[in-house]
Parts: structure tokens; sequence; C-alpha cells
């Protein structure tokens, strides 16, 4: 019985850049963080420490920059292909470059009725993400958002589920429905117009989450990923990662004051964490994924 390395991959994790598009007096402002793994023929380094094919994690953090400068970055999908592209096409001993970006939003501060030239704020936590794997000559995206906070203060409820002598929680048919959506969508291929593509779907997920009479939150999970696929024919699957943000309703007994659904503690662990894929039938799963140990 032998042993040897199994699969493997390395690269630069989470590159801060902020570019300024200074071309016009309205500025435009990019706020990305970038990581970038590398796999191919990497044996020999692991085996014996040499070096020969290991395009160094510094020259991975440098190219981002430099792309970032040589030509506007524009959709964060599009950026990814290019520097994905690039170290396949370019390293000795690489043959696949998987690209993570999340998007930070910005928005202009109004002054006057209209957003200032160069002068932002950031209004949430909410981030743009993609994942692009180039292997070999092919390539795979998959985009999302995660951090997007969202309630419902009624059209929620929760009954009917199995109880034993460990149940204390109480059934409902009114309750506020909250998570924070972590959503991530692969595309069928790359002809795609990436911001409107985002703009579109997320957009979608929010309207399902929102007119969804939802008796559990897997049944919101499953609305609103149908939703999306429903209007986006680009797209093969949708996975949701939705922890229950839950509000537990006051006692106010003790001061006399009854609580008609009206005052809440937000509770913020421990979490129900519901997860799931919707996907279409008719679609292969993703090919040689690039899923780390840790990624849903």
């Amino acid at each position: 019985m032998g042993i040897v390395m199994g699969p493997n991959q390395y690269g630069k994790a989470e590159v801060r850049i902020v570019s300024v598009d200074r071309s016009t007096p309205r500025h435009t402002l990019k706020d990305l963080n970038v990581s970038s793994s590398l796999r191919g023929d990497l044996d020999a380094a692991h085996l014996t420490g040499d070096n020969g094919n290991v395009l160094p994690t510094d020259t991975q953090k440098n190219t981002v920059y430099a792309f970032a400068k040589e030509a506007p970055i524009g959709e964060i999908e599009d950026f990814a292909l290019r520097l994905g592209r690039h170290f396949v096409g370019t390293a000795n001993g690489i043959t696949g470059a998987r690209i993570l970006i999340d998007e930070y939003n910005w928005e202009r501060i109004p002054v006057g009725g209209t957003g200032h030239d160069h002068s932002f704020s950031r209004a949430n936590d909410e981030k743009r993400t993609t994942a692009v794997t180039i292997d070999g000559d092919r390539a795979h995206v998959v985009s999302g958002l995660k951090d997007l906070v969202v309630l419902k203060s009624t059209g929620s409820e929760f009954w009917g589920y199995p109880k034993d002598k460990y149940t204390t929680l109480a059934e409902t048919n009114d309750r506020i429905l909250a998570t924070a959506v972590t959503a991530r969508w692969r595309y069928l291929h790359t002809d795609v117009d990436w911001g409107k593509s985002f703009e579109s779907i997320r957009s979608t997920m929010l309207e399902a989450f929102a007119t969804t009479h939802s008796l559990a939150l897997q049944q919101s999970l499953y609305e609103m990923g149908k939703a999306a696929l429903d209007k986006h024919p680009e797209v093969a699957e949708v996975r949701l990662s939705l922890p229950n943000k839950h509000h537990f309703l006051v006692d106010l007994q003790f001061c006399g004051l009854e609580n008609d659904n009206e005052v809440f503690f937000a509770a913020d662990r421990p979490y129900g964490l519901i997860e799931g894929i919707v996907k279409r039938d008719d679609v292969d799963d993703e090919p040689q994924a690039w899923y780390s140990l840790a990624e849903f």
C-alpha cells in the first residue's frame, strides 16, 4: 500500500483592491476582495520541494492589481474570467484556476437630489459574488450574493412539526420571518449580460420571499430558487443558505401588558440554518466542481 498526493490547489486569498475610474469627473468605484487558486502539475512541489511550477502567490496578487490598471474591471465575472484564463494560459504546469470575488456595494451620496460625483456611502453588508473556474479550455461561472438581510413582519407560520419531551417551541400562525440570504447560481454558459442577469435574479428572489405566504423557511427557499430558474433559462441551479434570524415574542405579562405580535427579542444565536439546491431536472450536475471543504 503506497502513499500518494491527492487533489491540491494553492493561491492568494483575499486580495483587497479598490479601483477608481477617473476618466471623467464623475468617478466610478469598484471595491473587490479577490482570491485565486491554481491547480496542475504540482506533485514535485509537495514531494521534493521543487518549485519549478509554483507561480508565487505574491505574483498572483500583483497580477490582480495590474489587471485592474491595464483595463477597466467591469463586471466581476469578466474580471475573474480574464484572470483565470491568464494564469492557465501563461503559468508553467498550471491547468486550472479558480477565481473568487466579492464585490462591496457603494452608493453615491445624494447632494441636492443627485448622486455626488466622487462621494460614496456603504448602506449595508450585502456583497455580490462570483466563482469562476477555468479547467483547461472550459470555463464555469457561479455567481451570487451574500449577507442580504431580509424580513417579513407577517405572512409566515410554523406549525405541524413533531414534538417530543424536549420540545418547548410553541406553534404559531403569525410570526416574523427574517434571514441573511446567501445565494449562488450556476450559469450554463458564459454568453451572459452579467450585470443585468444579477440584478434580475436578485429582484426576482426578493419578490418571491416577499409574496410567498410561508409555512416554513424551507418553502420560501424553494420558491425563491424556482422563481429565479423560471425567469432565467441561462441558469442551471440555485443554491441557497438561509439562517433563520429568530425573533421571539417578549412576554410582557410581568407588567400587565398584552403583546399582540408587536414587541420581539431578536436573537443572534443559536439559529436554524436552512440550505438547499433548486435545480433543473434536465441539466447535469456541475462538472469538475472546485468547492472548498467548507463551501456549500
